[in-house]
């Protein structure tokens, strides 16, 4: 990567880590905050933590086409403001109405797909993957050093405190995208990284994709779910004070993913992804079921806690590679617009799901509500397709016509090691499914360079 591509890429996934650490650091606190706001009631907490999902499912792929015409730039500072003054809202709120539209504002200043774009303006093609790993990373490690240092900003600051931190983190990223991200020499559409109107209804009618869909809903439904019962076990059921919650995390997180990695690289390397991705689903659901049972100790809730992480770091890891894996070679952006949204919609599903449950069964009902997600995800997992074990790669062509187009697809195809392509001439490229072990990069360079 040239050196603009290294800070476009650092100064996004900044960007990002920022917005998606403000949104996580309330997940391990808020349900204890909770109790003294007016017109508490366990329901609304479930709503509170997840209201941002509804909003921010419905809105990033409009604000990203709305990118695609006013620019990226305009875009990305307005989603950051509007999370900002979501955040002053629910900093300045007594209830949990309050909260609840602060939570939802922020979730209005939706950004993912303008990021994506943007990053894909500020990369080469051969590039671009790096960047976009970059940015996924981030997203990683902001939820971590949330639940790390929810609990401790708890204590240091309160929740009032952590939500006016989070808009300080907003304006943070605002200073990053004006003075650190590169400004693009153009924008146009990338089809390997953002929406396009007309592949939705097919991407949504993909019956592999749609499994994935299902699957990252339930995944974050059941994660959102999980943190309206679990402060409330540590604290008041295992009497850990707030602040030492911290602990336990870091403890946990760093246990689970030292289990994780060897799982994901079989799933890679091993091409074994269909085997660990339905095995994890299982043990997700087994881990929720353990907690139910042994969430009356200290020593049960860990155990049960590093197994469910385990499994959630592996299926997080492994739901986008499969996506990436399945969707049409020029419809990636597409298809990944899609799973997003359903990403931030199962928050809010997983949210008010919680709450309910809480509500009628408390914690063992939220946990046992969890592992029946998690056991209907498996039955619509079970019949998942074994992946093709191909990645997607973007060459650079010049074509004119739809003729011309056709027969680059038929040269471009025929090169080993190259399962698909599919040549978009107003774009001037070509998006391709290959076989990296197998690919013949000199015959494919040749082929794409052939006047036509």
């Amino acid at each position: 990567m040239s050196p603009v591509e290294r800070r476009a890429a650092l100064g996004l996934g900044a960007i990002y880590a920022l917005r998606m650490l403000g949104l996580f650091l309330i997940l391990p606190v808020f349900a204890l905050y909770a109790r003294g706001l007016e017109g508490y009631r366990p329901e609304l907490v479930g709503i509170a933590i997840g209201a941002y999902g509804l909003t921010q499912a419905a809105l990033q792929i409009p604000f990203g086409l709305l990118s695609d015409r006013i620019g990226r730039k305009p875009v990305i500072l307005g989603g950051l403001l509007v999370f900002a003054a979501g955040s002053v809202v629910a900093a300045l709120a007594d209830t949990m109405a309050g909260v609840i539209a602060g939570r939802a504002l922020q979730g209005a200043g939706a950004i993912a797909a303008a990021v994506m774009a943007l990053a894909a303006d500020l990369t080469r093609e051969e590039h671009r993957t790096k960047a976009m790993a970059i940015i996924g990373v981030s997203i990683g490690a902001a939820f971590m050093a949330a639940l790390v240092g929810g609990p401790v900003l708890d204590a240091w600051i309160g929740v009032r405190g952590i939500f006016w931190l989070t808009a300080v983190l907003a304006l943070a990223g605002a200073a990053v995208l004006l003075w650190v991200v590169p400004q693009p020499v153009r924008s146009t559409v990338h089809r390997d990284a953002e929406p396009v109107p007309a592949q939705l209804g097919a991407v949504l009618r993909d019956g592999q994709l749609l499994r994935l869909d299902v699957g990252v809903l339930c995944l974050h439904a059941i994660q959102t779910a999980l943190f309206v019962a679990l402060p409330v076990v540590l604290r008041d059921g295992l009497g850990i004070p707030t602040a030492r919650h911290a602990l336990l995390y870091a403890v946990v997180l760093a246990v689970s993913v030292a289990l994780m990695v060897p799982f994901v690289i079989l799933a890679e390397r091993g091409r074994r992804m269909r085997q660990v991705f339905t095995g994890s689903v299982a043990v997700l659901a087994l881990a929720l079921v353990g907690l139910a049972e042994y969430h009356g100790g200290l020593l049960g809730v860990g155990l049960m806690l590093v197994v469910y992480f385990a499994a959630f770091n592996v299926l997080e890891a492994t739901l986008p590679s499969l996506v990436s894996r399945m969707a049409p070679p020029h419809a990636k952006g597409s298809a990944m617009g899609a799973f997003s949204s359903s990403q931030f919609f199962g928050a809010f599903v997983g949210g008010a799901l919680g709450g309910l449950a809480f509500r009628h069964w408390g914690a063992e009902g939220v946990f046992l509500a969890g592992a029946a997600v998690a056991a209907l995800w498996f039955l619509v997992a079970w019949s998942m397709r074994a992946p093709r074990y191909l990645s997607s790669e973007v060459v650079r062509v010049r074509v004119d016509g739809p003729e011309a187009a056709r027969r680059l697809s038929m040269r471009l195809t025929a090169v080993r090691g190259v399962a698909e392509a599919v040549v978009v001439p107003e774009e001037g490229v070509a998006y391709l499914k290959v076989d990296p072990a197998a690919l013949d990069r000199e015959a494919l360079a040749a082929a794409a360079a052939q006047e036509n």
